[in-house]
């Protein structure tokens, strides 16, 4: 499946200059940014969904659903998500 990024940009660019969309935009950033984050470093290690539920000691539709934003994770379940991944949990305040 190809998207054309010209058409995507174009269109996120018009659906973020509504105030609305952009201040719901920026609030679920960081949710995505890190659930993004945990995709790439499970991709990079060549690991299942299964492989990382199986080693945190849960089932592959709980790591689905935390990939799918579908859930709102407690941050032990992402400490133990990311140590499985071998990165590290850091949480800033700003």
């Amino acid at each position: 499946y190809i998207i054309n990024m010209s058409k995507w940009k174009d269109l996120e660019k018009e659906l973020l200059s509504d105030p609305k969309v952009k201040k719901e935009y920026d609030r679920l950033a960081p949710r995505y940014a890190v659930i993004s984050k945990l995709i790439s470093a499970r991709l990079k290690r060549g690991m299942t969904q299964k492989d990382v539920a199986d080693k945190i000691g849960t089932r592959q539709s709980a790591i689905a659903r935390f990939e799918a934003g579908n859930i709102n994770p407690t941050i032990d379940f992402l400490d133990k998500v990311a140590l499985v991944l071998g990165t590290k949990l850091t949480i800033h305040l700003q």
